[in-house]
């Protein structure tokens, strides 16, 4: 199958008509992978289909979102189950699956997280979360990551540390940029361990210089999905968190990409750092590609806001049972377990292919199964500078052998590799395959 669809095809009349009319009716920032871009038609389990009857691997899933793979049937029939009984009637009214969801929430999810809010989508769960930690707290000044991705609003633009992702300059006040943990390109030009990840300590010279002295709270992925699937070493959030803490402020956890078994092992990545968060917010994964972002709050917390609220679209009951329904799957599957395995079995094959393309792979990092490749000028000769244009090209080469995966990184250098958590061995080392013969080619 996968080197079928490097044979050169004709692009149907039906996929050029798609692309013009994305082109003359979407707005130009909403763009596409791909210099001719596929036009999606069908999926089942971890293979997707154009509307040219080409057939791909899923190696990103919908942005780390379709988590138990393309409309698997439990999830669907729970979804067609309910919009036969009830589709929507907002947050006004109580149901049945908003209730039962946020119930397993409070169940799953680590510390004494408690009572969630649910909204249509993870930009909105951050302004919510960032809410509750101002109003709990009572103060305003938020920490948030360069190199972080928050959303698309204008709080989340303004949490949102890299420019490419900013349309307009900041609107919120009072909000401070500390260092990412970026072991690879470190902010202090360090080497962890002997850094005594300097990258955590400098969060308490930025509260005593750069705001009031007391903070609202502190907002962090686990691992940095649009930042290139950055991931801090293992002391970072608790020595972080720790001093936030001190200051009076709270950690919002932003598990959006991380959450519900896909770093492997745990239900949520936090877990492998051993620290419990405040507040924390989800999205993506939850409900296997219906609309629904959540923040979850310990009973403090939560009820430290009492002014009104709705979401007209939060939680609706057609969301809540796919949710419901995808957090069977992934509990009653074993796939954190999965991810776990088959994420060990994806870095040994990646690790493989940075010893053999020594010259253009600077760095292989994530957990589980979302793992990052970080491409550059030459690394054998430690030229580290981002290299977005073999980037593309590679882009290119898997796209034509039937492999599809993500990009991101400050300048779009940084493969993002992040399969639904169903993924099984032969789709792993396809991939792999694809991805060695990908490179080769460029």
């Amino acid at each position: 199958m996968t080197e079928a669809n490097s044979d050169k095809q004709t692009t149907s009349a039906q996929a050029e008509h798609v692309r013009r009319k994305h082109s003359e009716f979407l707005m130009p920032a909403i763009a596409n992978y791909y210099k001719e871009p596929l036009v999606a038609d069908s999926a089942a389990g971890m293979r997707l289909r154009d509307v040219d009857g080409r057939e791909y691997l899923d190696f990103f899933g919908g942005i780390l979102t379709i988590s138990v793979g393309h409309c698997e049937p439990r999830v669907t029939s729970a979804l067609k189950a309910q919009i036969d009984r009830l589709g929507h009637v907002s947050t006004l009214y109580p149901t049945m699956p908003i209730v039962d969801l946020a119930e397993r929430l409070a169940k799953i999810t680590p510390g004494n997280l408690k009572k969630s809010m649910f909204t249509a989508s993870g930009t909105e769960a951050v302004e919510t979360a960032v809410m509750l930690a101002q109003v709990y707290t009572g103060s305003q000044e938020i920490i948030a990551l360069r190199h972080g991705y928050s959303g698309r609003s204008m709080l989340a633009q303004s949490l949102t540390a890299q420019a490419p992702w900013r349309a307009v300059p900041q609107q919120v006040a009072g909000i401070k940029h500390a260092a990412a943990p970026y072991c690879y390109r470190c902010p202090f030009g360090l080497t962890y361990p002997s850094c005594e990840v300097k990258c955590a300590q400098d969060l308490e010279e930025l509260i005593q210089t750069t705001t009031v002295g007391k903070v609202a709270g502190f907002v962090a992925e686990p691992i940095m999905g649009v930042g290139g699937f950055i991931t801090p070493p293992k002391e970072y959030f608790k020595t972080a968190v720790d001093i936030v803490r001190r200051y009076g402020g709270v950690f919002i956890c932003d598990e959006v990409q991380t959450g519900f078994g896909r770093l492997g092992k745990h239900m949520f990545g936090i877990e492998h750092w051993g620290v419990e968060p405040d507040i924390m917010t989800m999205a993506k994964g939850v409900a296997n590609g219906m609309p629904l972002g959540v923040a979850i709050a310990t009973d403090e917390i939560a009820d430290s806001f009492k002014a009104l609220s709705i979401s007209t679209f939060g939680g609706n009951p057609m969301s809540s049972a796919a949710a419901l329904a995808t957090l069977n799957v992934i509990e009653g599957d074993d796939l954190a377990d999965n991810a776990e395995k088959m994420g060990n079995r994806l870095r040994s094959g990646l690790e493989a292919l940075q010893r053999r393309f020594t010259k253009i792979i600077g760095d292989v990092r994530g957990m589980g199964l979302m793992q990052g490749v970080e491409l550059v000028v030459d690394e054998a000769s430690g030229d580290r500078t981002p290299n977005p244009e073999v980037t593309a090209r590679l882009f290119e080469e898997t796209k034509a052998r039937g492999l599809l995966i993500g990009r991101g990184g400050m300048h779009g250098n940084v493969l993002r590799i992040a399969p639904p958590l169903v993924v099984s061995s032969s789709d792993i080392d396809e991939a792999l395959q694809i991805l060695g013969n990908s490179f080769a080619a460029v």
